[in-house]
């Protein structure tokens, strides 16, 4: 996991044990050893294993002053710089189920308002799990879910079904998110640079050296001026890092 994908669960062992020991078992295998055997033969057990370990915690509106932030002041930086080419380009890199990027939609949609036909305003949504993307892409969540999505933005952006305790995301909001399954650690296949990266509580499971070449990375693919955003109660090494702070989770590359 560490090799491949980047995730440290050396100081892990009991939630590794409580996450694998019933799929083990019930799949045939005696012990651990025979199981990762079948995985680094078999491409879908490893696909299983990245699936069981890792985690994907999330809900709508979390970190909200960050949206606050986008609508307020990376949004009318871009529209400014993009008014002639309409391109907003926007990276959600730990979809997870999806709350995130569907958030970075709604805002923009919010924000460009009547001229959001007139922009390309897809969201780039990836995540290194094959389960989570398939729950992502299907936009289903429970009215709990959803509770505190502003009223307005509820009836906009979602449909209500089983007797208004489940909400699926509509055809418009699906439309605004392109998700698509991608590891970190892999090199940027991108062919144009980012406006703005959300890397957002993903990079606590990285240690110092696999964090510090993640966000060079990053800051390479951004546009001069460009913003990187992280979990607000995650931090950035500030000797280490050619960003500038803009607040404790923003940061930016330098314009010009």
């Amino acid at each position: 996991m560490k090799g491949k994908y980047g995730i440290d669960l050396s100081q892990k062992k009991v939630i590794i044990n409580g996450r694998l020991e019933n799929y083990i078992k019930s799949n045939g295998w005696k012990t651990f050893s025979e199981f990762m055997n079948a995985v680094e033969k078999d491409r879908n057990q490893e696909k299983m294993l990245v699936n069981l370990l890792t985690t994907n915690h999330t809900y709508f509106m979390r970190e909200f002053e960050q949206f606050d932030f986008l609508r307020q002041e990376i949004l009318p930086w871009i529209k400014n710089k993009e008014i002639n080419t309409k391109d907003v380009r926007i990276w959600c890199g730990a979809s997870s189920s999806g709350e995130e990027p569907y958030m970075i939609a709604m805002v923009l949609s919010d924000f460009f308002g009547i001229e959001r036909k007139k922009w390309d305003l897809r969201v780039l949504a990836t995540d290194v799990s094959t389960k989570i993307l398939k729950q992502a892409i299907a936009g289903t969540y429970t009215a709990e879910q959803l509770a505190n999505v502003p009223a307005q933005w509820k009836r906009q952006f979602f449909i209500s079904s089983a007797g208004g305790n489940k909400y699926v995301a509509s055809d418009e909001l699906k439309k605004g998110v392109i998700f698509r399954q991608f590891n970190l650690m892999s090199p940027f296949p991108f062919k144009r640079k980012m406006h703005a990266v959300f890397l957002r509580n993903v990079m606590i499971y990285f240690d110092d050296v696999t964090k510090k070449e993640l966000v060079q990375k990053v800051y390479d693919l951004l546009e001069p001026g460009g913003y990187l955003l992280i979990g607000t109660t995650e931090t950035l090494d500030r000797s280490a890092t050619p960003f500038e702070i803009v607040r404790p989770s923003i940061f930016r590359k330098k314009e010009g």
